[in-house]
């Protein structure tokens, strides 16, 4: 493909993958919230939600690239294929912890957070790109449009 050999587009070759009808090097930076922002989090629990994001990622065939967070929030980074809706992803992600920390802190959780709910119905997806939009729009500006 051309676009490979753009000198403004160096992606890393590990982040780049492919599939049957698609080349793709997509990254998502998530921010999952707690319900209410009431702190939930102790400090092994971060690493233990990790985990279980960790789990979740071979369903979406996603890559867990780094998560890091405070005491009523995670940042997860993830590499993804285009197939992947982030709505889906992010409900998964919350479901499935929520579910697994419940368990194994149950008596933390409910101390804090009520109504049967760990996360914040809502969530922040960004994406994450290695080339500035100024470059992009610039390189695109100067594609040789059809005569």
């Amino acid at each position: 493909m051309v676009w490979f050999t753009s000198p403004r587009w160096n992606p890393n070759p590990a982040d780049v993958r492919t599939g049957r009808h698609v080349v793709h090097n997509l990254h998502a930076h998530l921010v999952l919230v707690t319900k209410y922002r009431r702190g939930g989090f102790t400090d092994p629990m971060p690493v233990r939600c990790e985990e279980l994001m960790g789990e979740v990622r071979a369903d979406f065939e996603v890559e867990l690239r780094e998560l890091n967070g405070d005491h009523d929030h995670v940042h997860p980074l993830v590499h993804y294929p285009p197939k992947v809706a982030l709505s889906k992803l992010a409900g998964s992600l919350k479901g499935v912890s929520a579910r697994m920390l419940g368990k194994e802190y149950g008596a933390h959780v409910r101390r804090l957070l009520w109504g049967g709910h760990f996360w914040s119905g809502s969530y922040v997806a960004a994406s994450v790109g290695g080339t500035p939009l100024t470059v992009l729009k610039h390189y695109i500006e100067q594609q040789k449009r059809p005569v």
